[in-house]
């Protein structure tokens, strides 16, 4: 089958899964640090159901001291690259590097980050 990748409903659908079903860690927030979306890599990383990271923020997975000023400054810049250590459902510790910037969807500022474990 050959997909027309000019479609931009097909490449919409297409990357959506890609990044659901990709190896780096990705995440959608709002201002306020509540998870809004999550992809599969989060999932198996951290231990949890998508819809218990649903119901969480983000100082309940990342164990830096700093992650609200980290986090404030993010929003306040519009975009922030760092180190978070995260903490598993299990207790165990795991380090990501992320970059995330601000972006609009569906007529809402979130913030997205994209992580890779180190």
């Amino acid at each position: 089958m050959v997909l027309n990748a000019a479609q931009p409903l097909v490449q919409a659908g297409l990357l959506g899964e890609a990044i659901d079903a990709g190896p780096a860690l990705v995440f959608v927030a709002d201002e306020e640090m509540r998870f809004l979306a999550v992809n599969y890599a989060v999932c198996d990383v951290l231990g949890y159901d998508r819809e218990e990271l649903l119901g969480m923020r983000v100082t309940d997975i990342v164990a830096d001291a700093k992650a609200e000023d980290d986090y404030a400054r993010m929003v306040a810049e519009g975009a922030g690259a760092g180190r978070s250590t995260l903490r598993c459902r299990d207790g165990s510790q795991r380090e990501m590097d992320y970059r995330a910037s601000q972006v609009t969807l569906a007529h809402m500022r979130v913030y997205v980050s994209v992580g890779l474990l180190v």
